[in-house]
């Protein structure tokens, strides 16, 4: 977002710009718009990739240890569900109102999810977690937040720190138009820069 000092000092550029080109010739005019054409369009151009393409997001919090760490920075793919599915696994950001946390996919619409003896059983089947997380996960089942299967278009997702984590055991199942994107990329601490699995 944007801070009110910063657009207040955004509308002072714009009117000095509008009274400057007001009082200049015709031809300087012509000039001057030709030389910020390029500059406008770079800023037009990374406007739209970062409202519709992809964006930084920051890791705030643990609950994503061992995968990502507080303070992290990584790659928001806007784009990626507007084209493909949501999978399995997928590590997500969701927006619940308050703050937006990124979290992993576990359950899918019409799945059912528990967890038994720290094992994850999606329909009842035994599931192996294919990625780093503590594996500490409490028995839990979707029952115990008012399921028996996911509806569609809702998710069931948690933070790899399962102890220490904000996530559909507490918040309930998210929705689709939660999930603002996949998060696939860490570019921030360099010594980490990668693919987030």
């Amino acid at each position: 977002m944007v801070n009110s000092n910063l657009r207040k000092e955004i509308n002072k550029a714009l009117y000095a710009l509008f009274f400057m080109v007001f009082y200049m010739k015709k031809d300087n005019i012509i000039k001057f718009l030709k030389d910020i054409f390029p500059y406008v369009l770079i800023i037009i151009l990374v406007v739209l990739i970062r409202t519709f393409i992809v964006t930084p997001a920051q890791v705030d919090g643990s609950s994503m240890k061992p995968t990502l760490n507080d303070n992290n920075l990584v790659i928001l793919n806007k784009l990626d569900y507007r084209l493909n599915d949501i999978k399995r696994f997928d590590v997500v950001v969701v927006d619940i109102k308050t703050e937006k946390i990124i979290k992993r996919v576990i359950g899918l619409p019409g799945d059912t999810v528990s967890y038994k003896n720290k094992t994850l059983y999606i329909n009842g089947k035994k599931v192996e977690e294919n990625f780093t997380h503590t594996n500490d996960t409490r028995d839990f089942k979707l029952g115990d937040i008012g399921y028996q299967k996911i509806p569609g278009d809702k998710y069931f997702v948690v933070g790899d720190n399962r102890n220490n984590s904000m996530d559909s055991r507490i918040i309930g199942l998210v929705d689709k138009e939660q999930i603002l994107g996949s998060v696939s990329f860490r570019f921030f601490p360099f010594n980490k820069i990668g693919k987030v699995k």
